[in-house]
This record gives C-alpha cells, sequence and structure tokens, in this order.
C-alpha cells in the first residue's frame, strides 16, 4: 500500500510543477513578455549579488572557525620555508579569485539585459591580451621561484655533521634503528629476515651491526637544532613518511632506499607549552593507502636536548645483545681506516 501512496504523491508533485509552468506562461501573455523577462533577469542579477555576499561571508566563517584548530608553527626551518610559501600563494590567488569573482557577479548585475542599451562585441584587443598574460606569468613566475628553491633546500645533500637514522615501514608499524658508538649502521639482508629476532635482517657477520639499537615502538628521536637524515625504506609494500609538523614527506620503497634530512627548531616539551596541550606528540603518519591496518601505522617524533638525547641512547640496550641473551660474542671488528670517508648509507645485500 504504501508504495502505492508513493507513486500517487510523485505523480501528484510532477502535476503540480506543470501547473506552476502553465501559470506562468498565462502571466506573461497577461503583462507582457518584454516585461516579464525584464523584472526576472533582474531578481536575477539581485540574487547573484546576495550569492556573491553570502559566499564572502562563508568563506570568512570558515576562516575564524578553523583558525587555531590546525597544525601549528612548523618545527623545522624548511618548514617555515613551506609554510611562507604557501601563505604567499594563498594571497596571490586569493586576491586574484576576490577580484574575477566580483567582477563576474557585478558585470551580471550591471550590464543585465536592457531595452535601453545595445551590446558592444569587439573581436580582439591587443592591450587586453597583453595584461592578461604578462600579470599571471610574472606573478605564476615568481611563485615558481620561491617553490623551486625550497624543493632545493629539501633535495640537498644533509650536512656531515647530521644524525643519521634509519627508518622502515612494515605492515603497520615503523622500525627505526640508530648507529651505536661506531657511528655507523650494519648490513643489512632482507633473507635473514625474522620478526623473532631479527626484524630488519641485520647481517650478524657485520662487526657494525653490534651496536646497532632499533626501536619497535615507532618513536624517533631527535636532537634538537642539529640536523637529522633519515634513510628510508620498506619491508613489504610502499609506506610512507609522514611528517606534518615539519611539513614533510617521502615515500618508503621496497628494495629502495630514500633520504630526507631536517632540522628540528622546537623541542617537544616548548611544543607543548606553545600548543596548551600536554599531550601533545610530532607524528609519524604513513602517508600512502598500505593496507587493511594502514589507519593504525602511527609513530612519533620526540625532539629533545642533546643531553636528554644521549641519556636515552645510553639507556637503550643494542639490538644484537637483546636477541642474544645468551652471551654469544660478537665478531671481531676490523681494525678501522683512518682515510676512508663516513658512511651513512644502509648497505643491502644483494641476490647475485
Amino acid at each position: 500500500m504504501s508504495v502505492f501512496i508513493i507513486i500517487a504523491l510523485i505523480i501528484l508533485v510532477f502535476i503540480i510543477i506543470y501547473q506552476i509552468g502553465k501559470a506562468s506562461e498565462y502571466a506573461v501573455v497577461l503583462r507582457g513578455e518584454e516585461k516579464v523577462k525584464a523584472q526576472a533577469n533582474r531578481a536575477i542579477a539581485l540574487l547573484l549579488l546576495v550569492m556573491f555576499a553570502l559566499g564572502m561571508w562563508g568563506i570568512w566563517e570558515c576562516h575564524e572557525m578553523l583558525k587555531g584548530r590546525l597544525l601549528p608553527t612548523a618545527a623545522c626551518k624548511t618548514g617555515e620555508n613551506y609554510d611562507s610559501m604557501f601563505k604567499y600563494t594563498i594571497i596571490v590567488t586569493g586576491i586574484v579569485f576576490f577580484a574575477t569573482q566580483f567582477v563576474l557577479f557585478w558585470f551580471c548585475f550591471r550590464f543585465q539585459q536592457s531595452t535601453k542599451r545595445a551590446s558592444f562585441y569587439f573581436a580582439h584587443s591587443n592591450k587586453l591580451e597583453i595584461i592578461w598574460t604578462t600579470i599571471p606569468a610574472i606573478a605564476m613566475a615568481i611563485l615558481v621561484a620561491i617553490g623551486l628553491r625550497n624543493w632545493y633546500d629539501v633535495t640537498s645533500p644533509a650536512p656531515q655533521e647530521a644524525t643519521v637514522v634509519e627508518i622502515v615501514g612494515k605492515q603497520f608499524n615503523w622500525l627505526i634503528r640508530y648507529p651505536g658508538k661506531d657511528h655507523e649502521l650494519g648490513k643489512r639482508d632482507f633473507r635473514k629476515i625474522n620478526d623473532a629476532n631479527n626484524v630488519l635482517g641485520l647481517d650478524w657477520s657485520d662487526p657494525h651491526n653490534m651496536d646497532d639499537i632499533i626501536s619497535q615502538n615507532g618513536e624517533l628521536h631527535v636532537v634538537v637544532n642539529k640536523p637529522v637524515k633519515l634513510l628510508i625504506c620498506s619491508r613489504d609494500v610502499i609506506h610512507d613518511v609522514g611528517l606534518p609538523h615539519f611539513r614533510m614527506k617521502m615515500d618508503a620503497v621496497p628494495g629502495i632506499t630514500t633520504t630526507l634530512w631536517f632540522t628540528p627548531t622546537i623541542t617537544t616539551e616548548e611544543m607543548k607549552q606553545k600548543t596548551g596541550n600536554p599531550d601533545f606528540v610530532y607524528e609519524i603518519a604513513c602517508d600512502q593507502l598500505c593496507g587493511k591496518g594502514h589507519y593504525s601505522m602511527r609513530g612519533t617524533v620526540i625532539v629533545q636536548s642533546q643531553a636528554d638525547y644521549d641519556k636515552w641512547i645510553a639507556s637503550q640496550q643494542s639490538y644484537y645483545a637483546a636477541n642474544n641473551p645468551s652471551g654469544a660474542p660478537a665478531p671481531a671488528r676490523p681494525a678501522a681506516d683512518s682515510t676512508a670517508p663516513k658512511k651513512d648509507s644502509v648497505k643491502l645485500v644483494s641476490m647475485k
């Protein structure tokens, strides 16, 4: 029974719409077509101005509503540069948007159809062509130049004094490895991966692995005002190291080591005070859909002083010692070559 009622209501609505249309036609005949058309044009023009005003008011209200609810101040110099670039881009495009939309809606009102005015058509104007080609080209060239400068900063080689840390994506958490006292990361071989006692496939025949520290809880410890270089890779599928508070991100690709470096400028404790949030943490997000547990792949960055960092490192047990409680002796370390350059890349054993 309800189906028939719904069908009857739909038919009734169509009948009402049809009758309204017929009534409009009769009104045009009675009042004169030109007069009705002029009144309709004026009403539409006024409604367009109202729409423009409401749209601008809505944009302002959204801005005020979101103020202070987005990400806090960028916590590194590179991030500050990106925020500055974003601000100037919004200013330039915002001015253009407001000016063009104002002219569009005003022209609809000011130059609505009228029997007292005839349209004027011209096919070409060199002056207008030069203006609306040159000005946008100059503005875009400036914005692109700023973007390229920031891009070169991100992709430039990390400073020699940068702390080297490896971060590996795995469904669905981050594995973070720090070099030990030798300041060098050892070799990894994916064939040696074992979730029980060798999550990264460290090659125990390499002495440099003996003092490496692996954090499996997703905490990345870095020192404030000291550059840190991240060696990024994946153990299974493509992930992405997203650092929203530092305005940076980089893909973690299986079989390929990508790099990213930055210099944090605000400690975690300082940011807690700035935001007024005692539970604030810098987040490591996976910015690439990597499977059904993607939503839970989250880590944190702990930005601290050099003294606090050294204290934390000293409190950590090497991964080798943690997984060899029997006290098996570590392989002998070869004599150091003082002439060899410092290495900071992860050495992966190939299948050949």
